[in-house]
C-alpha cells in the first residue's frame, strides 16, 4: 500500500512511519520541514502543510491512503489553529482527489468518563493540556460529519509516552479504557501498531477507535 504520512517528523508521527514500512509498506513522510523520519528506501520526504487542501491533494494523488499524526508543537504554536486547520485542509483535499481513505491521529480528552462527561471536562484534567483536548474534541466533530470520506479517528489513552512495542493492548471505542490499577496508559509503538493495524484492515469506517493497556 501507498501511503501519504501527514506529521510524519512528529514524535508519534515518526513511529508510525517505521511500522508502516517494516510492513512493507510504501510512505510518502510530509513534514513542514521536508525532513526524513527515517532513512529507509520506502520512504519519500515532502515537505508540505496538511492545512492547505491544495497541498493534500496534491500530495494524495497516486496513494491508497492518506494517514495523519499532525499536532501543534507544545507551548510554541496554537493547538486550535493546528489541529483544526489540518482537519479542514485534510477533508477539503481529499474531496478534489480519488482517495477515501484516511486515519487521523486524535486525543484521548474527548472519551467518555461518564454518561454525559468526556475526560476533557475532568477537574482533574491537566491544565496545559486543555487547549489540545478541546480542539481534538473539535476536530472529531467535523469528522462525524463527513459522509463521503472513508476517515478513522484514533485515540490514545489518557497517557501515550515512548516504550516497547509488545503488540499486546486493547482496542475500544468513545469510553476512556483502564487497567486493573486505574491507569489508562499506552506506549507510542504499541499505539503505531494499531494505528496501523486500522490502516490496513478498514475495521472502523466513519468512527473514532480508542487505543490503551
Amino acid at each position: 500500500m501507498k501511503v501519504l504520512l501527514f506529521g510524519a517528523s512528529g514524535h508519534i508521527g515518526a513511529v508510525i512511519a517505521q511500522e508502516l514500512l517494516s510492513r512493507g509498506h510504501q510512505v510518502t513522510a510530509v513534514s513542514r520541514t521536508g525532513s526524513a523520519p527515517v532513512e529507509d528506501p520506502g520512504l519519500t520526504a515532502r515537505s508540505g502543510d496538511a492545512s492547505d487542501p491544495g497541498v493534500v491533494a496534491s500530495l494524495a494523488e497516486g496513494h491508497d491512503a492518506v494517514a495523519s499524526a499532525v499536532g501543534p508543537r507544545l507551548g510554541q504554536e496554537d493547538d486550535r489553529e493546528v489541529i483544526i486547520g489540518a482537519t479542514r485542509g485534510l477533508i477539503d483535499g481529499l474531496r478534489k482527489t480519488s482517495v477515501r481513505r484516511l486515519v487521523a491521529l486524535g486525543g484521548a480528552g474527548s472519551l467518555k468518563v461518564g454518561p454525559d462527561t468526556i475526560l476533557v471536562e475532568s477537574p482533574t484534567f491537566p491544565a496545559m493540556w486543555r487547549p489540545n483536548a478541546l480542539a481534538q474534541n473539535e476536530a472529531l466533530g467535523l469528522y462525524r460529519e463527513v459522509d463521503d470520506l472513508d476517515w478513522t479517528f484514533v485515540s490514545p489513552a489518557a497517557q501515550i509516552e515512548p516504550g516497547e512495542r509488545t503488540g499486546t493492548f486493547r482496542v475500544g471505542g468513545d469510553e476512556l479504557m483502564q487497567d486493573a490499577e486505574g491507569h489508562s496508559k499506552v506506549s507510542i509503538p504499541d499505539f503505531a501498531v494499531a494505528f496501523v493495524d486500522e490502516l490496513e484492515s478498514g475495521s472502523a469506517i466513519r468512527r473514532r477507535i480508542s487505543v490503551a493497556y
